[in-house]
């Protein structure tokens, strides 16, 4: 019996090792998890675009919307380990364990690939709204207590937690809107219906530089160097604020090492190409370098970190 055990066990490893030699011999799926235009989008659009020429073969990019990220996330943790499906995630992915009854384990039933970059939010305002400041705005939400709203990805959301974070910092009272992914969001304070949002600076930049929409602050420990005359809003007149995002990929678990590997490798030559660099800096976001199990450490820290947030702040899915 052992003999057979210790065959079988050679069996499958030589069968992996096989299939990671000749991987990919097909097309390669990116879920993200919410709507197209939003923050996870822009990042996993850029990586698949470069990925997909280091793969040889086509990264193709699946957007999977709905409460919060879980929807598209519960589809990649139930696809075949085998590499063809990968998942992009962020922060929701740290805190929707603490805000949805999940059918997945945001540890266990993942792989972790590599991490991607992270970059800081930035408080915006349709230029409808009669401030031009973050003091401006304050003293706004101070006579209007209520009746300002603002605009985010969703409950648990980058966009969600950094108002909620500016919220408690400044002691105002404006109104979370939550829309199915940041890109609805976004189109909607365009629009000038919500009227502010603290999105993803790597999301809104190209809006801010059109002029659709009014820069106030961002939520760096500095200035970016995107929008230098911007200042933070720590400095503008929230002492203590700040709020970064991140972006990473994983694979659902089980992936064999050998295309874990692989992965990670050309993710990171990825990161070194001048378009990356160049589109990153451009974003005001920045490359960020883990191996493999590092990533896996972080997403467990991030884990934990927010779920005091949670708690705390008594956050709850709407």
């Amino acid at each position: 019996m052992r003999s057979l055990l210790l065959k079988a066990a050679v069996l499958l490893a030589m069968t992996a090792a096989a299939s990671a030699e000749d991987y990919p011999n097909k097309p390669v799926r990116l879920i993200i998890p919410f709507p197209p235009g939003g923050s996870n989008d822009v990042v996993g659009r850029m990586f698949a675009t470069q990925l997909s020429e280091k793969l040889g073969k086509q990264v193709v990019v699946d957007n999977r919307g709905g409460a919060g990220g879980v929807i598209g996330t519960e589809v990649a943790a139930n696809a075949p380990p085998d590499g063809y499906t990968l998942l992009i995630i962020s922060i929701a992915h740290s805190v929707n364990p603490w805000l949805y009854k999940l059918n997945y384990d945001p540890i266990k039933s993942f792989t972790p690939v590599a991490i991607l970059a992270s970059g800081t939010n930035v408080l915006v305002v349709n230029p409808e709204l009669p401030v031009k400041s973050v003091k401006e705005l304050l003293d706004l939400a101070k006579q209007k207590p209520g009746e300002l709203q603002y605009a985010s990805a969703g409950v648990g959301s980058f966009q969600h937690l950094g108002g909620e974070l500016f919220k408690l910092e400044a002691g105002v009272n404006i109104l979370h809107v939550p829309f199915k992914g940041g890109g609805p969001a976004m189109i909607d304070v365009i629009g000038g219906h919500t009227k502010i949002m603290f999105s993803s600076l790597v999301q809104t930049t190209p809006h801010i530089k059109s002029g659709k929409l009014r820069a106030l602050g961002t939520g760096g420990a500095k200035r970016s160097p995107v929008l230098p005359d911007v200042p933070t809003i720590a400095e503008a007149g929230v002492p203590g604020y700040e709020a970064l995002n991140w972006w990473g990929i994983v694979a659902p678990a089980g992936t064999p090492p050998a295309i874990v590997e692989k992965l990670h490798k050309d993710l990171a030559a990825v990161q070194d190409s001048s378009i990356i660099q160049d589109e990153m800096a451009k974003q005001g976001a920045n490359v960020v370098r883990m191996s493999s199990a590092e990533f896996g450490q972080f997403m467990q820290s991030e884990m934990t970190k927010w779920q005091r947030v949670v708690k705390e702040g008594k956050l709850k899915a709407e």
